[in-house]
């Protein structure tokens, strides 16, 4: 660069910042500008280039003070990366901060000087879980069933005993990373050498090997197995709500616990009851003259038919409600409503005798019974009087 940028403003801390502060700031642009996150793009480089030089003097407390008091002509080449030095200390002892910043870039050590390769053998990992559907009633989703639910899941080899070696035979250590798990790889960059680790590929990441896998699970250490599982559902639950059963998934590698199975719940529709919550909901039809005298009505609910009076004068779409009737709900000893709209159910075909009596009904009414009808016609009325005037 022609013109060397102020430090401070190269990591974007201001002069008073404190050591914490000033590796916060370089972590957070090293990672973002390193080459190996950025192939081939010239000006990461340089910007990686640039912070590095000014963490490496910032970092450093006589550095700092000597650049504090006479800027960048007061390290005479000596700080930074002045005089063609490059990164000509990268891979020595001298960049203390680095080794742990690189290491949570990485992963590994940078440049083959910050500590070596480390082993990262796989440990006792959790199984997976598993999610499994069902399909139950609405009245057992209302009141809670017993269920057997069938799944297949992975089980520990009853041969092998989950080594996944052959009975009378043990693993052997990995022969390409000498069981660590990993194997390291070293790059030349312009800014020097680049350590890296990934999960060594021959026994991926065990850091051993069956030179002689067990016959029945074929080195895997476990089997497919279709396992049936009583599951208890419990009253009030919904569609699509889950339940989970600890320790009931896949089988754990090397010890480890066994995933968990979630079991999702589907209901079925009713053909007569729709649920809201913990409420049910019913329509139903009701004929004319049961609106208009009143009567006793039979409504069924989830426990079976109760009796209901209907007032006299009942108007279509009217709901009343039944305490009590609806949906228990869960972990509680109370349970939902019911709510009954009912629908008048008016005749489609009738014969001479019945219109000529509903004439004479109609006739005998006038407009005193037909209140809705009366006030209906008064306001039309009201309306087209005062568009006259």
């Amino acid at each position: 660069m022609s013109e060397k940028r102020d430090y401070y403003e190269v990591l974007g801390v201001g002069k008073d910042a404190d050591a914490k502060e000033i590796k916060k700031a370089y972590r957070k642009l090293a990672m973002k500008y390193h080459p190996d996150k950025n192939p081939g793009d010239k000006d990461a480089e340089e910007k990686f280039k640039e912070i590095n030089e000014a963490y490496e003097v910032l970092s450093d407390e006589e550095k700092r003070s000597t650049y504090d008091r006479f800027g960048h002509d007061g390290l005479n080449g000596q700080g930074g990366f002045g005089g063609g030095q490059g990164f000509g200390g990268f891979g020595g002892s001298g960049f203390g901060g680095f080794e742990d910043i690189f290491g949570d870039i990485f992963g590994s050590s940078f440049g083959g000087g910050f500590g070596g390769s480390s082993s990262r053998r796989r440990g006792p990992k959790r199984g997976a879980d598993i999610r499994q559907s069902v399909t139950i009633s609405f009245e057992d989703a209302a009141f809670g069933k017993k269920i057997k639910v069938k799944i297949n899941r992975s089980e520990e080899c009853e041969e092998c005993h989950g080594s996944g070696a052959r009975p009378g035979t043990s693993k052997k250590t990995c022969p390409t990373c000498h069981g660590s798990g990993t194997v390291q790889s070293v790059q030349r960059t312009p800014f020097g050498n680049i350590a890296s680790q990934r999960t060594c590929s021959t026994c991926d990441g065990e850091g051993e090997i069956n030179e002689s896998p067990c016959n029945k699970c074929h080195g895997k250490g476990s089997v497919r197995k279709t396992k049936t599982i009583e599951v208890d559902i419990p009253a009030g639950i919904d569609d699509g709500q889950m339940i989970k059963l600890s320790g009931q998934g896949e089988v754990g590698e090397k010890g480890g616990p066994r995933g968990d199975l979630y079991i999702v719940v589907n209901v079925q529709k009713h053909d007569i009851f729709t649920r809201e919550g913990y409420d049910v909901y019913i329509e139903m039809p009701i004929r004319f003259t049961q609106a208009a005298l009143g009567d006793k009505l039979e409504v069924p609910t989830l426990d079976g038919k109760v009796s209901y009076t209907l007032p006299e004068g009942t108007q279509t779409g009217t709901v009343f409600r039944l305490r009590e009737k609806g949906i228990p709900k869960l972990r509680s000893n109370s349970r939902g409503d019911q709510y009954v709209k009912v629908i008048i159910d008016t005749p489609k075909k009738l014969n001479e005798d019945q219109k000529e009596l509903l004439r004479k009904f109609d006739e005998s009414c006038g407009n005193k019974v037909h209140e809705k009808q009366r006030n209906w016609k008064n306001k039309i009325d009201t309306f087209f009087k005062n568009l006259k005037k």
